[in-house]
């Protein structure tokens, strides 16, 4: 039991620490699509003429994705994945660096060049980050918002510096990103910017850089902007009030009172006079930073505006929001116009060159021909109107129909359903498409298309109970299926059940632990090459040879080939592999897809359980703690075997019997008729009739009395077996259901289960006839062999012939 102190108790009393859990994400066919809504969008744009531009979109499906913008068409490049949850924000620095920011609490920095590195996990906010802001011409200059109430203000050109080590405060270098405690980062001072414009120095810890921490705000924040030099910040949230900072010293210089709802979009010109806000309230106002006050107010919107983009100018600006429309609006003149109307909210807006590009909570990415060079001209394609105190009963036509261009995402799923089998997920996406999952796979096995979610449920329903030992989510799009030691191990099968050739019927398979060891193959490929190589270029065999061995350990009689082989109910898919989710002991949370694992991760980067688990095959050792025990019971059940009421069969036990809740009853039956047909079980009888020395339990134990062994596999001797039937609350129970089938839907109640046997109806019937029969030809026989002797005796022969005896005991009465 792994036990840390309570916070804030001063008693000597521990609770349990959670250890931390492993996630994979299931992929879909095509992973260079987005399956969830995108949240953000970062134009790159070429320095050289004919070179391409680059579009980063961010997705709540945890992931970025680089395309390639050329004149007519739009290529995918790369995906960016690291974050474990929503991507929210992304913004583009200096020295083609892209920052992104997520609900993990994190932000990131990427190499926009690359295929995906991650160069730096930035770890400095308590709650999700929802926004970001970066100055033009300082765009070294990155700010950062978000629920907790916190802006933080990055120089990220020193965010980037590596930190010098030392032997009092190492830090890790994960392969993974992570910078090195998981924690904050280390950090030499930390300003802090109060609401009375007080600064106050924090002790910290000794080395490495920390942002500025303007903590003015009292409750969320869902929006930044800064003007091009990097001068002036503006903030916005749940307040209803825009704050305006002073980035350069920390100072905060005014709030701006105006809007009666959530402010969730914000723009600065880039001098920094003027200031343009979104809320949830509908309206878009224009602040004047000098007269600190608003000087106009539009009316453009029917719902909450989310997203604003302005001209180079400041002169036009493009907004969008919850109710589905991208408008067009003449600050000066305050003239609006519909340029198009979509299906789903707006979340983000990218002018690129005449275009506009937009981000929905759809999956998927449209590029809007908005004459982004000269807005008057899109006032030529419709009808304009005031944006002022307008009555939103007058119909609007949008001035556009189609985009220009489309990047697809994949439908989201929306719905889903464990089935009993534990096996299979049903799931129902956006698209109204019904797919049947295979998680211990990670594929779609099959795809029933448009077709009610509830009706296919009910036509998968299997009368079997599996005890739970995963759980699923679909936050990021697609299935997320969560492991959470001890109770992920708590599921078994038998193999022959899983369709898994040469190995024995009554062999048992954990469903976590091949499950695990299906996600990790080529992470333990590469990391034996690793071990091997590292070793032979030292010239050390001994030491490789120590530095496998605990890759090598035996268990349980488990050799290494068979501990690391991967069955094929357990094989993943490499052309469409999934992501891992998970943490070790240092640099906090981290993703990467299976095939993408280099073999270095080691303790600091996974669970401690799930390397014992893959690398010893080992399961967690019950007696370390209670709740260990407790999963160990699921993995069985107890129950009491006696005869049906009114039988003469006789009572083979008092005892309450334990066996695995996986156990069939057609073994039961087994066991029942050698406990009645012998007084041992067959199988601890010698060829000769002789009692072996072995009087083992497989399988099955007794509390207070010793049982035979539930055993599976046709006996010599069972031809010539009564037939018997096993009933539970009166219903005669199927041979193929287990104890913990019959348990869930058959016994129904919290006490231990009680099972009952008899012979069977048809049996008895059988047993009656041959009985008669047998009768019957005794007396046929006694009259024949009387007949035939009398008939001896008068032709005076003498005939001595054995002594008949015709007892019903004979004929199995």
């Amino acid at each position: 039991m792994h036990r840390v102190g309570s916070s804030g108790n001063t008693t000597n009393s521990t609770r349990p620490r959670k250890e931390k859990r492993l996630t994979y994400v299931l992929n879909d066919a095509d992973d260079t699509k987005h399956c969830a809504g995108i949240m953000c969008l970062a134009v790159l744009k070429s320095p050289v003429a004919d070179a391409s531009d680059y579009l980063f979109t961010g997705s709540r499906d945890g992931t970025l994705k680089k395309w390639e913008l050329a004149e007519d068409s739009v290529t995918y490049s790369a995906t960016f994945e690291s974050h474990v949850d929503w991507v929210s924000d992304c913004v583009l620095a200096s020295d083609n660096t892209l920052v992104s920011c997520s609900s993990d609490t994190t932000l990131k920095t990427w190499d926009c060049l690359s295929d995906g590195t991650c160069t730096r996990t930035l770890r400095q906010h308590s709650d999700y980050v929802t926004c970001l802001a970066t100055a033009e011409k300082n765009s070294n200059l990155v700010a950062s918002g978000g629920l907790g109430a916190e802006v933080f203000i990055w120089d990220i050109e020193a965010a980037l510096t590596p930190v010098s080590k030392s032997n009092e405060s190492p830090e890790d270098d994960s392969p993974n990103g992570v910078n090195g405690s998981g924690n904050s980062l280390p950090i030499t001072s930390l300003r802090t910017i109060s609401s009375s414009n007080s600064i106050s120095m924090h002790p910290t810890q000794p080395h490495g850089y920390v942002p500025v921490a303007a903590k003015g705000h009292k409750e969320s924040v869902y929006a930044l902007a800064m003007n091009d030099p990097g001068s002036i910040l503006v903030s916005g949230g749940t307040e209803k009030v825009v704050r305006v900072w002073d980035p350069r010293s920390g100072a905060k210089t005014m709030k701006l009172r105006g809007h009666t709802d959530n402010i969730r979009a914000l723009l600065l010109d880039p001098t920094g006079r003027y200031c343009l806000s979104g809320s949830s309230d509908s309206m878009i106002r224009l602040w004047d930073l000098g007269q600190q006050r608003c000087v106009h107010s539009y009316a453009v919107h029917t719902d909450s505006v989310w997203a604003l983009s302005s001209t180079p100018s400041f002169s036009h600006v493009y907004s969008g929001g919850r109710d589905s429309s991208l408008y067009v609006t003449d600050l000066a003149t305050r003239e609006s116009l519909l340029l198009c109307t979509k299906e789903h909210p707006i979340q983000q807006l990218a002018l690129h060159d005449d275009g506009i590009w937009v981000a929905t909570t759809d999956s998927s990415v449209h590029k809007w021909p908005v004459e982004g060079r000269n807005p008057q001209k899109a006032f030529q394609r419709g009808v304009s109107f005031l944006a002022g105190n307008l009555s939103f009963s007058r119909a609007r036509v949008p001035a556009y129909k189609e985009p220009t261009f489309s990047i697809p995402g994949t439908p989201t799923i929306v719905q889903h359903k464990i089935l009993n089998n534990k096996r299979h997920v049903l799931t129902k996406d956006t698209a109204d498409s019904v797919k049947l999952w295979e998680i211990t796979r990670g594929i779609v096995v099959e795809d029933y298309g448009t077709v009610s979610f509830e009706e296919k449920k009910e036509k998968l329903f299997e009368m079997v109970s599996i005890p739970s030992w995963f759980t699923v989510d679909t936050r990021l799009g697609n299935l997320s299926v969560h492991l959470d030691t001890p109770q992920c191990f708590s599921a078994e099968m038998y193999s022959v059940d899983l369709g898994i050739s040469g190995r024995p019927e009554d062999d048992k398979v954990n469903l976590a632990r091949e499950t695990l060891k299906g996600l990790l193959p080529h992470w333990l490929a590469k990391r034996r090459h690793r071990l091997g190589h590292q070793a032979s270029t030292n010239g050390d065999v001994s030491s490789s040879a120590r530095s496998l061995a605990h890759s090598k350990i035996e268990v349980d009689g488990i050799s290494e080939n068979e501990s690391t082989t991967v069955y094929p109910p357990f094989e993943f898919s490499t052309v469409c592999p999934p992501s891992i989710i998970t943490e070790g002991s240092q640099g906090g949370p981290w993703r990467k897809k299976i095939t993408d694992l280099d073999g270095t991760e080691d303790e600091k980067d996974f669970p401690w359980w799930v390397l014992d688990c893959v690398l010893n095959n080992r399961l967690p050792p019950r007696e370390n703690t209670k709740v260990l025990i407790r999963v160990y019971d699921l993995c069985r059940c107890s129950f009491y075997l006696q005869p049906c009421e009114g039988s003469s069969v006789q009572i083979l036990t008092q005892g309450k019997l334990s066996a695995p809740r996986i156990l069939r009853i057609h073994k039961v039956v087994n066991y029942v008729v050698e406990k009645m047909v012998l007084d041992q079980p067959l199988d601890s009888l010698n060829p000769d009739g002789t009692s072996s020395s072995s009087s083992g339990i497989a399988g099955v134990s007794l509390q207070h009395t010793t049982a035979g062994d539930f055993r599976s596999g046709l006996k010599s001797w069972q031809k010539l077996r009564p037939s018997i039937e096993i009933l539970c609350n009166n219903q005669v129970l199927s041979p193929d259901m287990s104890l913990a089938t019959v348990r869930a839907y058959i016994w129904k109640k919290s006490e231990d289960l009680t099972l009952n046997y008899r012979l069977a109806q048809g049996n008895l019937k059988k047993c009656l006839r041959f009985t008669f029969a047998a009768i019957h030809l005794q007396v046929v026989l006694g009259i024949f062999v009387e007949g035939f002797l009398c008939l001896r005796k008068l032709q005076g022969i003498i005939l001595i012939l054995p002594e008949l005896s015709w007892g019903p005991c004979k004929f199995g009465f």
